[in-house]
């Protein structure tokens, strides 16, 4: 079970009324019904079936990662880390990739006893850029690039030095680097051609999102299955197109992530409080992420639920993106 949810979370990232069913303006001709299937006529097979991998490791900081400026929703909340996320969901075509992070002091930590209010000397974050390959298990992963944070050398006895971190004291920093990557296909995000949110007037994109938020609370709120399939359906066509899945996968994990999370008679929203306005993707993408310092909640969108599976209350992250289509006027959902 938590084997077959983990890919599901890349996109929703882990008992309402019955009112009329709320009129979604995308994807008309999905349903839950046939979700899947209408995601499998996409999916195609190739010779070579290359995974990018964004693997990291950090000390003493948090930090929110970024691909193409979509980002990863993973949360990177630890004192200490060392592991590694899929990116093809989040890769559309051959080409040019750009990461990017932020990273934020680690602040109080079960790790350390210590509170770090901002960067200390060793603060440290190491990230590195791998593939592998479906259809040919026994090559060794392929690296690319690594990264690691600028660093000065600093005498502390004669003849003997240390590395520090260049942004000790700060409680701010951010970079990024970019690599070439080769896929087999090209997908086309229903966002590319979406205008820049950047150029509306922050205070009105905020009132129109809100509303839209609402709208989408009021769908999951209400166990609205179609339209719930109708609003992930792109998300989930690009996770599976990017990652070479099969038809029965496919139809096997959307019919976990239905009948374990969104049929669950446990399954309830929880308000939208404290939120902040966030762009993506160079400005096509909006969300109102949690503006928390919870490590539990942080980094995800205002759009949450909890609810019991896997022997446990689990809060489910419905991180969902708006984007306005080119020559229109209302919000769509990614």
């Amino acid at each position: 079970m938590k084997k077959i949810l983990l890919a599901l979370l890349v996109v929703v990232n882990l008992t309402g009324c019955t009112g009329g069913q709320t009129q979604v303006n995308q994807n008309p001709d999905i349903s839950e019904d046939n979700l899947a299937d209408e995601i499998s006529r996409h999916i195609r097979h190739y010779p070579s079936e290359k995974i990018y991998m964004l693997g990291y490791s950090n000390d003493k900081c948090n930090i929110d990662l970024y691909v193409n400026g979509i980002k990863l929703s993973k949360a990177f909340n630890k004192a200490l880390g060392n592991s590694g996320i899929e990116i093809n969901p989040f890769l559309f075509q051959s080409g040019k990739c750009k990461v990017s992070f932020k990273m934020y002091p680690l602040g109080k930590s079960k790790e350390y006893d210590e509170v770090f209010n901002t960067f200390v000397d060793d603060t440290n974050l190491n990230l590195s850029l791998l593939s592998y390959d479906l259809k040919d298990e026994n090559a060794a992963d392929k690296e690319y690039i690594t990264y690691t944070l600028p660093k000065k050398k600093e005498e502390v006895a004669k003849g003997y030095f240390r590395e520090k971190f260049d942004g000790a004291g700060k409680t701010f920093f951010e970079d990024n680097f970019e690599f070439d990557i080769d896929l087999p296909y090209r997908s086309k995000p229903p966002f590319e051609d979406a205008m820049d949110l950047r150029k509306i007037n922050k205070s009105d994109l905020e009132s129109k999102l809100l509303k839209k938020y609402q709208e989408v609370w009021n769908v999951y709120r209400n166990k609205e299955y179609d339209n719930i399939a109708r609003l992930e359906y792109h998300s989930l066509k690009d996770l599976y197109v990017s990652t070479y899945e099969s038809k029965e996968n496919v139809s096997k994990n959307i019919k976990t992530l239905f009948k374990q999370i969104y049929k669950n008679s446990s399954f309830e929203m929880q308000p939208m409080k404290k939120y902040k306005l966030a762009y993506f993707a160079g400005g096509k993408l909006a969300a109102l992420m949690m503006d928390t310092n919870d490590n539990q909640l942080r980094g995800n969108t205002a759009l949450w639920a909890k609810v019991n599976y896997d022997q446990g209350i689990r809060a489910i992250f419905l991180n969902r993106y708006f984007y306005i289509p080119a020559g229109e006027t209302e919000f769509k959902v990614y």
